[in-house]
């Protein structure tokens, strides 16, 4: 890619390609990561680390669902992308709305971490579960669709909202009695190098995962040809058909952070499965149903890089353009028989008693 450097010179002499990420330690663990497979491609570039803070880092004294804002962990980053202050932005994909500001799009979806929820006990549970917790013990989690879910499987366990980065929410949990676990995305404790604090993992049955929990986006200007194409090596295929047919699933609902909605996805033999649920904020009313479709569809050579088409945001051009059409149908299939069988009602109730109590 010898359009960053100018003649004559290598990557340390050339313009850096300067990557935008907020500021914690996990966000940088996982920038990190995505420079590191970048550097490993194009060894000849220099690439240059520009961390900021966002609205969703500052406000920690109100429950995120509360904010309003749908892009608590983005704004501040898409700014500085759109100002041309960074190339590149790297994203928990499930940080980023399903509808992106024009202008953008979302380059490369790298290779899946474990999309799991885990609990994490405080050192006095260790070694229990959360069926083996005492009665009315407090759990913490800043999800409502971790609480919906696990309300209704653990209703003698009470759940309460805990803000924070997190190594500030783990110690809250080590250093008070407040909570007797809290629940995490195992993907994040994994990249922290704190596996070990994992006590139990919750499995699909009993609680379905975020829309792209585990996987790491890379945001780029849609028309900075170079930037997409230099990103566009890391995409993973199989995750990038899982999370479009779950961010779909989510457009197709009108969901987010104040509602209640989890996914489940499975590729195997060229069949994408996708299971799909909306919860009310105490769990007692519910849908969940599961879908399936064929992904198995060649990659054909597309001429004109200037027509990409977006697929709710993502730019895969080495993905099949037929496999992505399927997974996004099957989102919005998915979601369209949730609505039919009284989906609306229940995050339209979700919704307002969220925004009262």
């Amino acid at each position: 890619l010898t359009w960053l450097l100018p003649q004559g010179q290598n990557g340390a002499g050339g313009r850096a390609v300067r990557v935008g990420t907020r500021r914690s330690q996990l966000a940088r663990i996982q920038t990190d990561s995505v420079v590191e497979m970048l550097r490993e491609l194009y060894p000849d570039l220099h690439f240059e680390i520009v961390a900021m803070s966002t609205t969703g880092d500052k406000i920690l004294d109100t429950a995120l669902s509360k904010i309003g804002e749908k892009s608590l962990f983005t704004k501040e980053l898409e700014n500085a992308l759109e100002r041309n202050e960074v190339d590149l932005v790297v994203h928990s994909l499930k940080d980023l709305p399903t509808s992106l500001p024009p202008g953008f799009t979302i380059g490369a979806v790298c290779k899946r971490e474990n999309p799991l929820d885990a609990v994490v006990f405080h050192p006095k549970n260790c070694g229990k579960t959360l069926s083996l917790l005492p009665e009315k013990s407090v759990i913490g989690t800043s999800s409502l669709r971790r609480a919906a879910q696990l309300k209704k499987k653990f209703p003698q366990l009470e759940f309460r909202d805990i803000r924070g980065n997190l190594n500030t929410r783990i110690k809250k949990l080590d250093e008070k009695e407040d909570f007797g676990a809290i629940i995490l995305a195992a993907a994040g404790l994994k990249r922290m190098g704190w596996e070990n604090r994992i006590g139990q993992l919750l499995s699909p049955e009993d609680c379905l995962y975020a829309v792209g929990q585990g996987a790491l986006a890379v945001e780029v200007r849609a028309k900075d040809e170079e930037i997409l194409k230099m990103v566009s090596a890391l995409h993973d295929a199989d995750t990038v058909l899982c999370c479009i047919a779950e961010r779909a699933f989510m457009k197709r609902l009108e969901g987010g952070c104040s509602v209640p909605v989890a996914v489940s996805t499975t590729l195997k033999d060229g069949q994408l499965y996708l299971t799909g649920a909306v919860y009310s904020l105490d769990g007692s009313d519910s849908l969940k149903e599961t879908m399936q479709t064929c992904v198995h569809y060649p990659q054909q050579n597309e001429d004109g890089p200037n027509d990409d088409v977006q697929h709710v945001g993502i730019t895969a051009r080495n993905v099949s353009g037929q496999a992505q059409d399927a997974a996004e149908s099957l989102g919005c299939e998915l979601a369209s028989l949730l609505l039919s069988k009284g989906a609306k009602h229940i995050l339209s109730v979700a919704r307002q008693l969220n925004d009262t109590c």
